[in-house]
């Protein structure tokens, strides 16, 4: 019962991120310049060192990670652009933009709330001092991921609808992988691999699709500081979690 209250107020807190994204969004360049910060902060201060830590202490080939990552990179890439390629006679989307590859996007990001949800789940079946630590971790950063599935959303001009949608869908995600963790149990050593593919991923929307886009109408000093505070406020969450 304590696990499912806590992937409830990760839930929350994923909502809290996505109704702020949805309050900013006349300002989307500037809600993309902190969202591109928010990824950089996440990968570099939250993945990889996980990764790192689980490496050591499964005594893991570090390759096996970062090949993980290098994969999560091209593959949303290829995804990405198939999609494009593929609309490339909708001319109401940009060069860079579609609304299926914002949804490929959400989705991708709702998978890792899942799995949030569930490692909060796996930590209390090692003790309950683990089991909160992970759930404080998993809560600090349930907020930004709440705000980078809708800004990724409406990024790539999804009805206003659609992105409340998929942002319920990532909330609710933590719930049922807390849940799914009476069923089963996760290797560290697949966690670390999977933590690999999610880095990649976060790294290719934040540096190739997200942060160019903050800049389309020009760069704005405003819009780089916000992307500097964004990466500030990731590490300041993990330092804190």
């Amino acid at each position: 019962m304590f696990v499912l209250l806590l992937c409830i107020v990760a839930a929350l807190a994923a909502l809290g991120g996505g109704f702020i994204a949805i309050r900013s969004r006349s300002k989307l360049n500037l809600a993309l310049g902190f969202t591109a910060g928010v990824i950089l902060g996440l990968v570099a201060f939250d993945l990889l060192p996980q990764i790192f830590e689980i490496t050591k202490n499964q005594n893991l080939d570090i390759v096996w990670p970062m090949l993980a990552l290098v994969t999560g990179f091209l593959l949303f890439h290829i995804v990405e652009k198939s999609i494009l390629i593929h609309n490339s006679h909708e001319s109401d989307y940009g060069p860079h933009t579609h609304p299926a590859v914002g949804v490929a996007g959400a989705v991708a990001l709702s998978g890792h709330s899942f799995l949030d949800g569930a490692s909060i789940g796996v930590a209390f079946q090692v003790s309950m001092a683990v089991g909160v630590a992970v759930a404080i971790a998993v809560i600090g950063h349930r907020f930004a991921d709440g705000f980078n599935t809708t800004n990724v959303m409406l990024f790539h001009k999804n009805k206003l609808s659609r992105a409340k949608k998929m942002l319920f869908i990532a909330a609710a995600m933590p719930i049922l992988g807390g849940l799914s963790t009476l069923l089963f149990s996760l290797s560290e050593s697949v966690l670390a691999i999977y933590l690999g593919f999610f880095a990649g991923f976060l790294l290719y929307i934040g540096a190739s699709d997200i942060l160019p886009q903050a800049h389309t109408k020009g760069s704005s000093r405003w819009t780089i500081l916000l992307t500097v505070l964004g990466t500030a406020f990731m590490f300041a969450v993990t330092r804190l979690a």
